[in-house]
């Protein structure tokens, strides 16, 4: 056996008797807050969540925060609304008389740990859902059914989209939808919901929720799907947050929508 064999039969050997578990020493970062709340134009209870974020290998829940100063105002009619936690240690507040209008701008407050943090959101003019209907694609011997949303919109005017999809009662959570007119005022839009993380199956009832959001929660979204984030809230597991429409570092969203929605059974 030469030189040359000689090495290489004992890299062939270590490399076959030795496995090493590397942890990369990463920095450890500020916990920051991770802020989502909604008001929508339906009569209804809203909602904002509080929570903080964790370690790179700390598992992937967020602790709730609970004991913050939550207030959401309606800056166009002056009504103020200070939410109250639905329980303690939830860390989610729920509003008691403020109701969404479109048209009207909302401001939320948050005040945790002697830190203040704002947001502000003004609720679009709906749009209504018309339809939910199906298309299927076929390839590599698979078939997969995807929902499409149809609806007209209004021409001359900037309108911005979200989907929730809802497949027998359960909410899809891993796929988001977002879509804006920019290439499309006026026309009548068949916008395909393209699940990559769920299928249809012929039986199944589907609801779609479109929402008309403003340009900032549009672009929180759309920047969440461009960095590979899934989930109602994945952010800080992909390469680069989103940017947020909530003041002083809090990660997260505030969004005034009106909702619209629609059923079909897959056939």
């Amino acid at each position: 056996m030469n030189y040359h064999k000689l090495i290489l039969f004992s890299a062939a050997l270590l490399a076959g008797s030795c496995k090493k578990t590397v942890t990369l020493k990463l920095n450890t970062a500020p916990a920051q807050l991770v802020i989502e709340g909604e008001v929508t134009n339906l009569p209804e209870t809203y909602t904002v969540s509080i929570s903080q974020t964790v370690g790179f290998y700390a598992d992937n829940t967020f602790p709730p925060v609970s004991g913050a100063s939550v207030i959401i105002s309606d800056t166009t009619n002056g009504i103020t609304d200070s939410l109250t936690e639905v329980a303690p240690g939830t860390g989610i507040y729920r509003t008691h008389e403020i109701v969404g209008v479109p048209g009207h701008t909302y401001t939320l407050s948050v005040t945790s740990q002697q830190k203040n943090y704002t947001a502000t959101s003004t609720m679009p003019l709906p749009v209504s859902l018309d339809s939910v209907s199906f298309s299927q694609l076929s390839g590599f011997g698979n078939k997969q059914i995807d929902a499409i949303a149809n609806f007209q919109d209004p021409a001359g005017v900037k309108n911005y989209y979200q989907f929730v999809e809802f497949v027998n009662g359960t909410q899809i959570t891993k796929d988001i939808f977002v879509f804006d007119d920019r290439l499309s005022d006026g026309k009548y839009i068949n916008e395909t919901l393209y699940n990559d993380t769920s299928y249809l199956f012929q039986g199944d009832e589907v609801m779609v929720n479109m929402y008309c959001i403003d340009e900032n929660v549009y672009n929180y979204f759309y920047q969440l799907v461009q960095s590979g984030g899934t989930g109602a809230f994945s952010t800080t597991a992909s390469p680069a947050n989103p940017t947020s429409n909530i003041s002083n570092g809090a990660l997260g969203y505030f969004s005034a929508h009106t909702v619209s929605s629609a059923t079909a059974v897959v056939y």
